[in-house]
């Protein structure tokens, strides 16, 4: 089961890229002073990664106060650099999660029965606080719903 509220999410370690970089890294080493977002999406450049990551730089989430916004996806680290060139915004970091060991130890891995031997993380946002424990998860119960950005927002502002 996907972590919930009062959890502590798994200090996983995985790439963590910038749009130019990319290094081995544990969640509590890319967490600010006051936690993260992690956000998981199935890959980056997809259609839903694409919307949602627009609309966190329109809504000025790279500009968080001492929250990281972290995504979590299976691209490899030259893919997640990539997008995040494309995004344009320097705020933002990607784990790479290639082989999904940060999506499973989320419990969020699922098959993907349309893509032959393709498993991604169900869409999920968590907000943490800095010692790793769930503020907010939202996990969709499909692939395509938005996530509610209002509601992280308040989390976010609530750490």
């Amino acid at each position: 089961m996907p972590p919930t509220e009062g959890e502590e999410l798994s200090d996983f370690e995985a790439l963590l890229c910038d749009g130019e970089t990319f290094r081995s890294t544990a969640l509590s080493a890319a967490l600010a002073d006051r936690g993260g977002v992690v956000i998981c999406t199935g890959f980056a450049f997809s259609a839903i990664a694409r919307n949602w990551w627009t609309q966190f730089v329109r809504a000025g989430w790279d500009e968080f106060e001492d929250v990281a916004v972290l995504g979590v996806s299976r691209d490899g680290p030259y893919a997640q650099n990539a997008f995040l060139r494309w995004l344009g915004s320097p705020g933002f970091r990607f784990f790479a999660d290639v082989d999904g060991e940060v999506s499973e130890s989320l419990d969020l891995l699922a098959d993907r029965d349309h893509m032959a031997a393709v498993s991604t993380p169900w869409r999920s946002a968590f907000v943490v606080d800095a010692a790793r424990t769930v503020q907010y998860a939202f996990v969709a119960d499909d692939w395509i719903s938005p996530l509610p950005l209002e509601e992280i927002e308040d989390a976010v502002a609530s750490l």
